[in-house]
């Protein structure tokens, strides 16, 4: 007979049980027929060890397939005994389990495989490690450029950079620092980054590096060329008429022309414009060294809004803004940061100097100065005209040192903006369309 269910099955046996027994005791108590009394008794023998061995049975199955599931052991099956009912209904429960739980493991150890190629593949080294210094993962990335081909523990990397360990350590989450290592006779220029996570009671810290030596030498090339070519056009603007008027003068002296009546004027305007080109050279090198020469902030709660109404009043008071419309929007209005209100207050006003002068001769002209919060948290302020705008050539260079468009400008002004904002932690971006203007955009 089949059952449907453990249970059923527990009680229709239980049943059974106890009407043999009681069947027993009437034939023992009641009757004179002991050879069927007999039968009865050893009936209930049987029944009561056949109960037991069900129930054993059962619970052996179960005690076992818990048993594969705490060791991870999901290759046990549990094969049909040919007792039907609730048996088979059980095995197949447990073999379903057992299924679901392989596919769930393979899939997991797929997903391992995978990351583990994606971690071994990428070309920034990673390694991660508990308190202790043990690593748990280090990377082909990171062998390859430390020159090692296995490591167990980070104190071992000293060996290659003396405080190489003790730096990732310190390496804290949302910090780049750099760091220098001398390998083979090589110096790398190693830049480390952070985080830290906990992978079931353990704390793991993972650290990222490269060696951006190329890279910073590059630019630094770069920043040598173009500030060379900067330098050589200036001070060749002021030295070559110079030295022509120097010329001529020392000719004119020469050959006594400077004495003669008719030729006064003409000594005189070249003496005059070797002072106004040395002048102007001299006023070039002091907006150099004046790069260089940037205080430290002295950091404080600043109200946005407050600082934008002065820097509105100061820009309306210039001559040339009679005809600009200068509004502040500040969302929302009990907006702060943390800043040094000087520096920020001087950039903010070469910012709106340089749009109320963009503006000038338009009609309608019109500067906005705005503050919000970004969707990542951080306070914007943004200097937006509807002036001409800035071609995509200026655009490139404007940050230069002593790049300008103006026939009368230094090229410093945006310079001393993007160093200012960089002591701040935070940096300055232009946006611009031909004729319909131009956006600076301050991000702390």
């Amino acid at each position: 007979m089949a059952f449907k269910n453990f249970r059923l099955v527990c009680t229709v046996r239980t049943v059974v049980l106890a009407a043999t027994l009681a069947l027993s005791l009437y034939l023992v108590l009641e009757t004179e027929l002991y050879a069927t009394a007999a039968i009865a008794i050893a009936s209930v023998i049987y029944q009561i060890g056949a109960l037991i061995h069900y129930v054993d049975k059962s619970n052996r199955d179960l005690s076992r397939f818990l048993l594969s599931v705490k060791h991870t052991d999901f290759t046990s099956t549990f094969p049909d005994d040919g007792k039907g009912g609730s048996h088979r209904e059980l095995r197949e429960a447990f073999d379903g389990v057992l299924k679901e739980l392989r596919q769930t493991r393979g899939q997991r150890q797929e997903q391992y495989r995978y990351l583990q190629t994606v971690v071994q593949h990428v070309g920034i080294g990673l390694i991660a490690f508990d308190p202790s210094g043990h690593i748990d993962l280090i990377n082909s990335a990171a062998k390859r450029l430390l020159g090692i081909t296995s490591a167990r523990n980070i104190s071992d990397l000293n060996r290659i950079s003396p405080g190489f360990s003790e730096r990732l350590r310190e390496a804290s989450g949302g910090q780049k620092q750099l760091h220098k290592i001398e390998l083979a006779g090589e110096t790398l220029q190693v830049s480390l980054s952070a985080t830290e996570f906990k992978l079931g009671q353990r704390a793991i810290k993972l650290v990222s590096f490269q060696n951006i030596a190329s890279e910073l030498a590059e630019r630094e090339m770069e920043a040598w060329q173009q500030l060379v070519r900067v330098l050589t056009h200036e001070i060749m603007n002021s030295i070559t008429p110079i030295s022509s008027l120097a010329t001529t003068s020392r000719q004119m002296l020469e050959t006594g022309q400077a004495s003669c009546d008719d030729n006064p004027e003409d000594l005189h305007n070249a003496i005059t414009t070797i002072e106004k080109r040395s002048q102007g050279l001299l006023h070039f090198v002091d907006a150099y060294r004046s790069l260089t020469k940037i205080p430290r902030p002295r950091f404080t709660i600043v109200r946005v809004f407050n600082l934008l109404e002065r820097i509105a009043q100061l820009a309306g008071s210039r001559p040339d803004a009679s005809e600009v419309a200068i509004t502040v929007d500040c969302q929302p209005p009990t907006l702060e940061l943390t800043a040094d209100p000087d520096l920020v207050e001087q950039v903010l006003i070469n910012l709106t100097a340089n749009a109320v002068q963009a503006l000038d001769g338009q009609d309608a002209g019109e500067v906005r100065l705005s503050s919000r919060l970004n969707e990542r948290g951080r306070v914007l302020i943004e200097v937006r005209d509807n002036g001409p705008g800035i071609s995509p050539e200026a655009l490139d260079s404007i940050f230069v040192p002593f790049y300008t468009t103006k026939k009368d400008g230094t090229g410093i002004g945006l310079s001393l903006s993007r160093q200012i904002m960089r002591l701040h932690k935070g940096e300055i971006s232009v946006s611009s369309v031909l004729r319909e203007g131009t956006t600076f955009t301050l991000r702390f």
